[in-house]
């Protein structure tokens, strides 16, 4: 008889993912789901469309002091949110 290296579904199911080219996309969703939850209630009554291109996520803000305040925090935003996903996602954030 020959031996088997038996994996858990915890040690598979990474390994699958990340060879199969879908990590990124993963925790791109992650990061955008993230959003409300990083800038409160306040801020996402005020959100429209989210997403991400070329690590800069861009979130439509529909009011403009908001959107000013928000801009003067932008790198904060880019660490938190980073910081609730576990990895370096973004490197930016466009409020549109």
């Amino acid at each position: 008889m020959f031996k088997r290296k038996v994996l858990s579904i915890d040690e598979l199911l990474p390994r699958v993912i990340r060879e199969n080219g879908l990590e990124t996309p993963l925790l791109q969703r992650r990061l955008i789901d993230a959003w409300d939850t990083v800038t409160g209630n306040v801020v996402a009554k005020y959100t429209g469309e989210k997403y991400i291109r070329n690590q800069t996520l861009f979130v439509h803000i529909s009011n403009p002091a908001l959107r000013a305040d928000l801009s003067m925090m932008r790198s904060q935003l880019v660490r938190r949110l980073n910081e609730a996903v576990g990895s370096m996602v973004i490197t930016d954030v466009r409020l549109i």
